[in-house]
């Protein structure tokens, strides 16, 4: 059963930042998840899986996007076979 706790996680950022990029608050915070959940997934610490389902896209979609990034999807390791199908 899967728990629809959440936890919000403050960050502060100087303006200067949000004016630099050309953004508001919401599309940061978006970029931010965005490059934390394809971070994570890069270092063997999320699956594609929780990837995708914390960003609220399809799995196929996270992938794709993790492809034209460069990541590489699996090494044939049986490690990540197991990450990879954790969540399935």
């Amino acid at each position: 059963m899967k728990s629809n706790m959440q936890s919000t996680i403050p960050v502060t950022c100087p303006q200067e930042i949000l004016l630099g990029l050309h953004m508001d608050v919401q599309q940061f915070a978006t970029l931010l998840k965005e490059q934390s959940a394809m971070a994570l997934f890069r270092e063997g610490r999320f699956s594609s899986g929780m990837a995708a389902s914390w960003l609220g896209v399809p799995r196929a979609h996270f992938l794709i996007k993790a492809m034209q990034e460069g990541a590489t999807l699996l090494e044939n390791t049986q490690d990540d076979f197991r990450r990879e199908t954790a969540l399935l």
